[in-house]
């Protein structure tokens, strides 16, 4: 891929300054509307060469993200190749020790071995760290973030006071599937206000999720996962194969083109590939759950650049149904019970209360709403989600739709006919692979940070 054919979305933006504390306000979803900037960060990005590194200059430049300088990073072998940025003539330089000096945010995308090796280099220069690779995903005291689902997660790491830090970014079928399944887990439950004609009482239902207990993924994978090299063998092997010529396999040892196979990450043991392992912990990371069970299987697609993914949840309560008022708190220590009480002893709120309990009981109300529907509801108004789901048209999310898109699509909305009462849910998910799931996961990251 040339560079000048990457860089087809290019932004320009004048040098208008955004005071800082607007800046701390945004969303994981709102957009910087600036790019070079004097009192902006340095930005370094490792691996600029590869799929993701071009990735990150793009999202860059669409975004408008602030920086004062950039620094293009790559290995040896790809030193002193020149790089187009925002209309700028760019050396790739050799990554070293000495390339984080002054470098206010890296980002990374060069494997996990030479993570492993500058990623706390980088740390130790003062540079916050966003790496693309699994190398420390899994470490606790690394956060592992998707913006739009735990950015809590980094709120203790701040930019400009010289410490640096560590912040993965996390495998790109798990934000995917991520970005769709956790707004259906987090679906809040209502507060009920009771009034008697004596006294007035917000008696607030006990706000828990309706968790994900269980989460059983099936994806469907693009090429674009194995990196550039990948994508280019996919389009030669298919030309190969169309000429009837024997297909060149040099990335899997096997033909890709017109075929499909389990996902070319090593075998574990338990007889999981190290992809299926990924999202089976990320997500309990993320979700910070150690007991929702997710099992994966992991499938390798001809496709070029964009990952499908089919997601069957399993819910602790019905996804349909919703109560008017559920578990009420009574006035303890331990209640957020907020009430208004003229010359009332403590014991005579206890028995009002009491009584409340008892009458409510008999006109709790259960209303029924069909799960497709109220997952639809959910995911419409979900950030980073678009909702294709076309049952009469027989339209639904495609690898194709989706390449070179920022939202995850979901269709194929369905209740689970294989579970009793309405506990569980299917739906269909594609992302962009480069985009959401690597290079404008990292983005959103960085801008974060500002």
């Amino acid at each position: 891929m040339k560079a000048s054919a990457l860089f087809h979305h290019q932004r320009f933006f004048t040098a208008t300054r955004i005071p800082r504390t607007n800046l701390r306000c945004r969303t994981a979803t709102s957009t910087v509307i600036m790019s070079l900037q004097e009192n902006a960060p340095s930005i370094a990005v490792v691996g600029v060469t590869g799929a993701v590194g071009r990735e990150f200059l793009s999202v860059l430049s669409d975004r408008g993200f602030p920086y004062r300088s950039i620094k293009m990073l790559a290995s040896k072998r790809s030193a002193g190749k020149r790089l187009t940025f925002e209309d700028n003539e760019y050396d790739v330089e050799e990554l070293t020790a000495d390339s984080f000096d002054g470098v206010d945010i890296a980002l990374f995308s060069a494997g996990g071995s030479i993570s492993k090796k500058f990623g706390p280099i980088a740390v130790d220069r003062g540079s916050i760290v966003v790496d693309n690779s699994s190398a420390f995903r899994m470490d606790e005291d690394v956060p592992l973030v998707i913006p739009e689902v735990n950015p809590d997660a980094m709120a203790h790491i701040r930019l400009g006071n010289g410490k640096g830090a560590l912040i993965a970014n996390p495998n790109c079928s798990t934000i995917i599937c991520l970005m769709a399944a956790t707004p259906l887990h987090r679906r809040a439950k209502n507060v009920a206000v009771v009034a008697t004609s004596m006294d007035v009482y917000l008696l607030f239902a006990d706000c828990g999720q309706a968790q994900v207990v269980r989460m059983v993924v099936s994806t469907y994978q693009a090429a674009s996962g194995a990196g550039a090299a990948a994508m280019e063998e996919l389009e030669l092997q298919t030309r190969e194969v169309l000429e009837g010529k024997q297909p060149t396999c040099n990335i899997f040892k096997q033909q890709y083109a017109f075929n499909l196979f389990s996902h070319n990450a090593p075998v574990l043991p338990n007889g999981y590939n190290e992809e299926e392992m990924k999202l089976v912990k990320e997500t309990r990371k993320i979700w910070s759950d150690k007991n929702v069970k997710v099992t994966a299987t992991c499938i390798r697609v001809p496709v070029m650049r964009a990952h499908a993914e089919s997601v069957n949840l399993q819910f602790e309560k019905p996804l349909d149904e919703v109560r008017a008022v559920s578990n009420l708190m009574i006035l303890t220590q331990q209640s957020r019970v907020v009430s208004k009480v003229m010359k009332s002893s403590a014991a005579e709120i206890l028995l009002h209360a009491s009584f409340l309990l008892k009458k409510l009981h008999q006109f709790l109300v259960t209303v029924k709403i069909e799960s497709a529907d109220k997952a639809r509801e959910i995911l419409k108004n979900a950030p980073g989600v678009v909702v294709i789901d076309e049952r009469q048209s027989n339209r639904f999310p495609t690898p194709l739709e989706v390449s070179n898109k920022n939202d995850v699509a979901v269709g194929r909305i369905r209740r689970d006919v294989s579970q009793d009462g309405n506990y569980g849910l299917d739906i269909f998910v594609c992302g962009d692979q480069i985009r959401k799931g690597a290079a404008l996961n990292a983005i959103q990251i960085a801008e974060m940070l500002l």
